[in-house]
């Protein structure tokens, strides 16, 4: 089982790149890192940066210098990081890793991209009601599915050894912007009404797939409606899942969930197709599931987290056999939640899917090196192709040491 952890090129600039590759390997046992090539808005603290405790990330940006003649005649072009203007943060990394014998893997986070959104606001999600969302393209855009398109070849030229695709699908109403607010009680099912698109790309594809887009349009317009005029709705109740929304508009809220899953497939296996284009770097696809239901707390309620992947506009199948792998995230304390987990992804996909999975050794998943080591013991012993350790730059390096000691011993 390959262990890979994430990092930024800030923490290579800020520590140094040889320092950080000594670090992971050394402690952590990794024998590889994801390097962060393009990255959305954060403001995060880094506990053992020597430069900053705290930093606002260069929101959207590419953190490698692109091959602009890769954007030629597109609409959307790169927005470049300032930590590119003396060097390469990516051949460096590159360079570096391949000195200690390890690999780099390219981590993006694609359609999840506010510098963008609110440079280009018709190419993102849009609501029922004509407002743009400019935290995330829209899958079914063509201006952004071009862009992916090029930045993830570009990307796959450096000679990485795989491309994960976070932020591949549909966004939720409530992620990804700073200070989101609503005095007005919105239930989770309202909020999901809330968060499915309707820009003239999508009516355009889902009405090509026979659905009657205008149905579930004002649909959603008047059970919204009514919530925010204070009245009752039949759908305020509901839970968010599949079997309880699909019958919605006569049904045809179900056939719209189908086809925009389509639309996420299409455009995983388009991105595919390019990076296979320019050498072997492998495409895996993200399912957020985990993080949308553990990441505050570590401890996920309810359904297995692929149970939820549809939300995102991902069948997980489909989008299996679309690229090379899934990556997951199991954000979770409890080994028995990841065993059921990890079960329930097995029983979805294709056999012989390779999985990367995403684990944090520190709270709120873990609070000591035994809980670390049992989810390593479970990885090991479902043949998880990656072990992808979040996140260097944010954890204390102590928590790098608790992967180190549970590598080290499956070892044995």
């Amino acid at each position: 089982m390959q262990t890979s952890v994430f990092v930024f090129a800030y923490d290579l600039v800020d520590e140094g790149y040889g320092r950080v590759l000594d670090t992971v390997r050394e402690r952590a046992g990794a024998n590889a890192v994801n390097l962060a090539c393009s990255y959305h808005h954060a403001r995060d603290v880094f506990p053992h940066n020597p430069r900053r405790k705290v930093r606002f990330l260069e929101g959207g940006a590419c953190f490698f210098r692109p091959n602009l003649s890769r954007y030629t005649g597109l609409r959307i072009q790169p927005v470049v990081s300032r930590l590119t203007e003396d060097h390469d943060p990516l051949d460096r990394c590159i360079q570096e890793a391949e000195q200690r014998g390890m690999v780099v893997r390219a981590w993006t986070t694609n359609l999840h991209n506010t510098a963008l959104g609110s440079q280009y606001p018709d190419c993102v999600l849009q609501n029922a009601f004509g407002d743009p969302y400019i935290t995330c393209l829209c899958p079914a855009n063509p201006d952004a599915r071009a862009y992916l398109r090029a930045l993830s070849a570009d990307i796959a030229s450096h000679g990485v050894q795989a491309i994960l695709l976070e932020s591949i699908g549909y966004h939720s109403f409530d992620h990804g912007y700073h200070h989101e607010r609503s005095f007005v009680p919105l239930s989770p099912a309202i909020r999901f009404l809330l968060g499915l698109c309707f820009c003239a790309h999508c009516t355009a594809r889902l009405s090509a797939s026979g659905v009657n887009v205008a149905h579930v349009r004002q649909f959603v317009q008047t059970e919204v409606g009514k919530i925010f005029d204070g009245e009752p709705s039949a759908v305020e109740g509901l839970p968010v899942e599949w079997e309880a929304l699909a019958p919605l508009a006569d049904g045809e809220l179900g056939a719209l969930l189908d086809a925009r899953c389509a639309i996420v497939t299409s455009l995983i296996a388009e991105i595919t197709e390019a990076v296979s284009a320019v050498g072997s770097t492998q495409v895996i696809a993200m399912d957020m599931s985990g993080a949308a239901m553990g990441y505050a707390t570590g401890l996920p309620i309810g359904a297995p987290a692929p149970m939820r992947a549809w939300e995102d506009g991902l069948d997980l199948p489909s989008a299996a056999s679309a690229c090379h792998g899934i990556a997951v995230l199991a954000y979770a304390r409890e080994v028995s939640r990841v065993r059921a987990d990890l079960d329930a992804y097995a029983h979805l996909l294709p056999a012989d899917t390779p999985l990367t999975v995403g684990v944090r050794p520190m709270p709120p998943d873990c609070y000591s090196a035994a809980e670390m080591a049992l989810k390593v013991a479970l990885l090991r012993e479902r043949g998880i192709a990656s072990m992808d350790v979040y996140h260097y730059g944010l954890m204390r390096l102590h928590h790098l040491d608790w992967v180190g000691e549970a590598v080290r011993n499956m070892a044995c």
